[in-house]
């Protein structure tokens, strides 16, 4: 991250593209390449899901709020993970859950979930895939295609991200997560031809979003350590990657869940101009590991900002701003119970502009805390032998 004096105040946009590359920014950049949909957006909007997952118009709505009113300097409009595998036929369960309410505060229990694919999965064998000839006039590509040339349109200064599934991630769709990962072991030609017939999916609607007015783009490509070494990385996918970013017409920054420390130094190899790392990765060590790489995260979604104040937040974004990282986001698509007061706790403490409640004497870094929970149970489960892919 290089914080120096630039001629004048940036804009949004500015600031991410220049923090991404590598170039002078006024202030840090904040920005996440994932969702911040919250629940207590769409009641005040209006907008509800699945409606804002293949319309376009409360898409944008939604997904402008994250720069408007909360003080980031990006908008990213795809907040699930299956539009991709909708617009390949995949059957999705939208996820119409009905609005739950504490009866006694009327705070938001639980609303809409994230959609998911419905079993079956709709392909057996690599030589079922096949590319739509209109797949981006499908309506979930389509809906995101159109709703970053709303946004385009509406905040020229904001730094509109894109985002599309990796040829991995689709696979799980398409195959299922346990098909297709046993055969990493059993039948590794299965995998590769997967990957190479999947990934001209994820170009392509790369590159239409880029045409509609995205900045970079996110690849979400879920070869997590909690899944598969970083060997099988490294083998399988690390070369896929390596022919996709050059045929993304802007910078790519990869999103990853899970532990990842151990391969990214692959990741960094694999031609992205960033990483979008998780909380089981501490910072500090992260950025030792990849050096002048570029790092988007990594503040906790389920132990920091779903449960802990926006004292507590402040307190985990300031280490974060300490360990280097180059862009400060949260770790993955916020949960949408998350509430706005935490999620504008992110910018406010990574600028130096958090006001806190002064009655709260006890911030607590509650990723580090989880961390080192995490470690010590590892270590007391480690003394048997396990299978890893």
């Amino acid at each position: 991250m290089s914080t120096t004096e630039t001629n004048g105040t940036m804009t949004g946009r500015e600031r991410y593209l220049n923090a991404l590359q590598g170039k002078p920014v006024d202030r840090i950049c904040v920005g996440s390449p994932t969702s911040l949909a919250t629940y207590e957006e769409m009641r005040r909007l209006g907008i509800e899901w699945p409606d804002a997952h293949y319309e376009a118009a409360p898409i944008a709505l939604l997904a402008e709020r994250s720069y408007t009113e909360h003080g980031y300097d990006s908008i990213m409009p795809y907040f699930s993970i299956i539009l991709g595998a909708a617009a390949l036929d995949a059957d999705i369960e939208w996820g119409e859950d009905p609005w739950e309410f504490d009866k006694g505060t009327g705070k938001i229990i639980s609303g809409p979930r994230m959609p998911a694919v419905s079993p079956p999965n709709p392909w057996t064998t690599p030589d079922e895939i096949v590319i739509p000839n209109d797949f981006l006039e499908r309506r979930e590509t389509k809906a995101v295609i159109d709703s970053i040339k709303m946004l385009r349109e509406r905040h020229p200064d904001a730094a509109v991200i894109g985002k599309v599934m990796g040829p991995w991630t689709l696979s799980y769709h398409m195959f299922g997560p346990q098909e297709f990962l046993i055969n990493v072991i059993l039948d590794p030609d299965y995998v590769h031809a997967c990957l190479d017939r999947l990934m001209p999916a994820s170009i392509e609607f790369a590159n239409a979003q880029i045409e509609a007015g995205a900045d970079a783009i996110c690849l979400a490509d879920h070869s997590t350590g909690d899944l598969v070494r970083a060997e099988t990385y490294r083998d399988f996918l690390m070369p896929v990657h390596q022919k996709i970013t050059p045929e993304i017409n802007s910078p790519v920054i990869l999103h990853c869940c899970g532990k990842t420390l151990d391969r990214m130094q692959y990741i960094k190899d694999a031609g992205f101009e960033a990483f979008h790392f998780a909380t089981e990765n501490d910072p500090h060590e992260a950025k030792a590991v990849v050096g002048d790489f570029k790092l988007v995260g990594n503040v906790s979604n389920f132990v920091t900002l779903l449960s802990g104040r926006p004292e507590d937040v402040a307190f985990e974004v300031e280490d974060i701003v300490s360990a280097g990282i180059d862009i400060i986001a949260p770790e993955c698509a916020v949960p949408p119970q998350v509430t706005n007061a935490n999620l504008m706790a992110v910018p406010a403490a990574a600028r130096g502009e958090f006001q806190g409640d002064p009655s709260v004497t006890d911030p607590r870094n509650m990723a580090h805390e989880y961390r080192v929970d995490v470690a010590k149970q590892s270590a007391a489960a480690s003394s048997g032998p396990a299978l890893s892919l």
